[in-house]
This record gives structure tokens, C-alpha cells and sequence, in this order.
């Protein structure tokens, strides 16, 4: 494959904020990225390390509230380099921890704010519950299936799109039937799982938009997902 469509996925925090099977989206990206012909690169960014440069995507995981504490300050250091990021199209995935704080703040249960770097038009606080189970949503990329376990209550601005509509889940808060928030390329989600193995549509649909961008030019070849299709399936078909 030619270096000249190597595509450098950044992992956001791998140690702190990588729970519940999160680095199988990033595993997923490369894997489908050298599918469809580009060499993937994986690089990493750790607490009060320098920001890598010429990123392509990035991609963020969860945490406890341990973990987005260990994070916080070098998240606001490099804050306005991740809004630059996201106002140039650049595409990322943030899931539960890093979706949050991608917004305004996180509010967490014995009062402290976390505060977050408002790419996404929302703000979270504890609640009282975990909202645990299967999840399955209706967004763009059609049907998404994935695995939910917060116990925070994400409220997004009446001006922020959602990343789905849930058909079966709680979602951002048990109140308005959303889950996840998009702005630009970014897409911020509650869902584990690993959330991308499960929906290769909207992985592809990652890979497209760091193609369109980097080389004008996405190159799409078939891929067969009947295991992915099979995975999806029994999914759907669990109990909540």
C-alpha cells in the first residue's frame, strides 16, 4: 500500500479514559481502513505530553470519574487545538467519559464540576442511576447498536443535533430520546460495546470523511461484514 494514503488515527488518553473494550474502535478503524485500501497509523496522546500533529481522526473512550479527573488539565491545555480540529472537519468518536467532556462540564455526584471543553453544546450531571443495557438508535448512518452504562445525564443545547434517536435505551437522559450529540464530524455517544465493530456502516462513514478531507477522494472497497451483520442481529434481538 502506498504511504501516501496513510491515515493517522490518534487515540485520545488510551490509559485513563479506555473502559469497557473502548480501544476496539480504534482497532476497528484499521483494520477496515487497510480493507478498503489506505495504511492506518495509530499514535497516541498522554497527560502533559505535546499534542501529535497531522491527525486525520480521533478517537476517545470512557472513564470513571477517576479517570476524567486524571485528564482534566491537560484536556483544557489542548482544547483549542481539538476545536481547531473539529472546525476543519477532522472526524472523532467520543464515548461516555470523553463525550461529556467534550461539553461544557460534568457535574459529578459529590458536587465537583469537571469542567469540559465545549466542542458539543451540552452539559452533564450525576444521577441518581446507572442507566445500563442494550441500546439501539436511528441516525443517519441507519440503525446503531451499541451498549450503554452511565450514570450521567447529558442535556444538549437546543441548537445541537443528537447523534441518533433511541428506539430502545435510555440515551442522553431517559427525558427527550436522544442519545449522543454531532457538531461538524464529531460525534459524541454514550455507547460501548465496542460501538464500531457492531456498525460497520458508521465506521466506513469515518474512514470516508478523513479521506474526503485528506485526499479529496474516498476509495471504498467490499468488505464482507456478515459477521458483523450476524453480531448485529443477536443484538438487536437482547433484552434491554
Amino acid at each position: 500500500m502506498s504511504t501516501a494514503k496513510t491515515l493517522r488515527i490518534l487515540q485520545l488518553y488510551p490509559n485513563e479514559m479506555n473502559i469497557y473494550g473502548d480501544r476496539g474502535n480504534v482497532l476497528t478503524l484499521m483494520r477496515r481502513a487497510e480493507w478498503h485500501g489506505y495504511t492506518p497509523e495509530v499514535v497516541y496522546h498522554h497527560p502533559g505530553k505535546p499534542f501529535p500533529k497531522d491527525i486525520d481522526m480521533i478517537v476517545g473512550g470512557g472513564g470513571q470519574d477517576s479517570g476524567q479527573e486524571k485528564v482534566e488539565d491537560d484536556l483544557l491545555k489542548i482544547g483549542d487545538q481539538l476545536h481547531s480540529l473539529a472546525d476543519g472537519n477532522v472526524p472523532m468518536v467520543m464515548v461516555c467519559g470523553l463525550y461529556q467532556l467534550f461539553g461544557r462540564f460534568f457535574k459529578t455526584a459529590d458536587g465537583k464540576t469537571i469542567p469540559g471543553i465545549g466542542i458539543f453544546g451540552a452539559e452533564t450531571h450525576a444521577g441518581p442511576t446507572r442507566l445500563i443495557g442494550n441500546i439501539t438508535l436511528d441516525t443517519p448512518f441507519g440503525e446503531v447498536i451499541g451498549y450503554e452504562n452511565h450514570s450521567g445525564q447529558t442535556f444538549l443545547d437546543a441548537s445541537v443535533k443528537p447523534f441518533g434517536k433511541v428506539l430502545k435505551g435510555a440515551g442522553n437522559n431517559q427525558k427527550d430520546n436522544f442519545e449522543g450529540a454531532v457538531y461538524n464530524n464529531v460525534y459524541g455517544t454514550y455507547l460501548h460495546g465496542s460501538l464500531l465493530p457492531k456498525n460497520p456502516v458508521f465506521a466506513d462513514e469515518l474512514l470516508r470523511q478523513a479521506a474526503l478531507r485528506k485526499f479529496s477522494e474516498f476509495t471504498s472497497l467490499e468488505v464482507d461484514d456478515s459477521l458483523a451483520d450476524q453480531a448485529r442481529l443477536v443484538a438487536r434481538k437482547r433484552p434491554r
